[in-house]
């Protein structure tokens, strides 16, 4: 398909076809959580689906390869943070969504909006009144909590989640805060995140040479072979929980546990988080990989013996994980996980199936459980395995429709 950034001729197929609108301020090749997920809905109706999403640099490639048509409104690229660049941001979102949604309408006559997250949604609540269509909106955690920090908003967005068809949430945590918010009676659905194996530039996990990688990732952190690899992969913000492990890392040392440490992701955190490591005398071994492209991800993920992640409420951010993909990540190859218990990560990890649950302001509890999977391969073993079967579920996004 084409790359579109107008409006332009299709064909009488194509109109009768294509139904669905799925409009994101955000969409591959920009990575992210909500980027992918909304991209692996798209792939699983590719003839019935119409996007329409914002500007992103070198989209023209990637659009021209999808089997279902890309729309873009102008987004300029020279906005970048700050309060009056978010603002703008918001602007140019709010009338490009609506104004193309219009015009797609008239050239498709969709029968459907399937509006991709939480932002931006008086756009939204527009079109439910000005096009004959069946509406959805779609939540993912912190685009939840936007409209709460306003009575105007939050008066404005129930207005909205009135008016739509259907609320699909990425886990039952979002699922039962957004009930406990706000009294609606539309609609409520559940689709989990899927793991698509094409986002590591493989098939199926048959393309992969585990020995291989596990030994070229030792090799190049100079990690002995025999050493256990911890994993993370995140943004280096607070509340994704990175320093709780590099604390764990001298108790679980002196238990005479050959442990190192490997980070994937930058972010502000990461002076501080070089700054504990040397204070705790751990500097060698916490390897900071900076930011890792996802086709380069399998390697991390095969290479390491346990993927941890001890994330939580951060008050300060009013920021929560309303699913935590990443653990169904390292499931998908196989590896046991270590979460906290909070949010949505409930969802991604069943305590003592596929990983373990720790209550995440107890180091206590933390030090137990990855002591546990240091010192047991075959606990690791069985829990990477239920991970694998737990990662290739899905729930079809059509199911909405039924």
């Amino acid at each position: 398909m084409q790359n579109h950034t107008g409006i332009d001729t299709v064909t009488n197929n194509q109109i009768s076809s294509r139904d669905i609108l799925v409009i994101s301020r955000t969409f591959l090749p920009k990575e992210g959580g909500i980027e992918e997920y909304v991209y692996n809905r798209c792939l699983q109706d590719s003839q019935r689906i119409i996007v329409l999403t914002s500007s992103y640099p070198e989209a023209a490639k990637f659009d021209r390869k999808q089997l279902f048509p890309v729309y873009r409104w102008y987004l300029p690229q020279f906005l970048k943070t700050g309060t009056l660049s978010s603002l703008a941001k918001q602007i140019f979102n709010l009338i490009g969504s609506f104004v193309l949604a219009i015009q797609l309408y008239f050239r498709y006559r969709y029968r459907y909006i399937e509006w991709s997250h939480g932002y931006d949604f008086p756009s939204l609540l527009l079109l439910t009144y000005l096009l004959p269509v069946k509406c959805f909106i779609y939540l993912h955690g912190n685009d939840l909590l936007c409209p709460l920090k306003n009575p105007v908003f939050k008066a404005i967005f129930y207005w909205t989640l009135q008016r739509v068809e259907g609320v699909v949430c990425n886990s039952s945590f979002t699922c039962d805060y957004l009930k406990q918010h706000f009294d609606i009676t539309t609609p409520t659905y559940v689709i989990n995140p899927n793991i698509r194996p094409e986002k590591f530039g493989i098939k199926t996990l048959a393309d992969l040479n585990p020995g291989t990688l596990h030994f070229q990732l030792r090799q190049k952190y100079s990690i002995p072979e025999n050493a256990i690899v911890i994993l993370s992969v995140g943004r280096l913000v607070a509340r994704k929980g990175f320093d709780r492990i590099i604390e764990t890392l001298p108790k679980l040392l002196a238990k005479n546990l050959d442990v190192h440490y490997i980070i994937c992701g930058r972010g502000v955190m990461e002076p501080e988080l070089r700054s504990l490591s040397l204070n705790l005398g751990v500097e060698n071994r916490v390897h900071f990989a900076g930011y890792v492209p996802d086709q380069e991800l399998a390697k991390y993920y095969l290479g390491c013996d346990i993927f941890a992640m001890i994330t939580y409420f951060d008050t300060a951010d009013r920021s929560i994980e309303g699913f935590g993909i990443v653990y169904r990540e390292a499931g998908f190859f196989g590896k046991p996980v270590i979460a906290a218990r909070v949010g949505g990560v409930v969802d991604a990890v069943i305590h003592q199936e596929n990983g373990l649950l720790v209550d995440p302001n107890s180091p206590e509890e933390l030090i137990n459980a990855l002591t546990l999977l240091c010192q047991n391969p075959q606990l690791r073993e069985k829990l990477g395995q239920k991970g694998q079967e737990l990662a290739q579920q899905q729930i079809l996004h059509s199911s909405i429709y039924l």
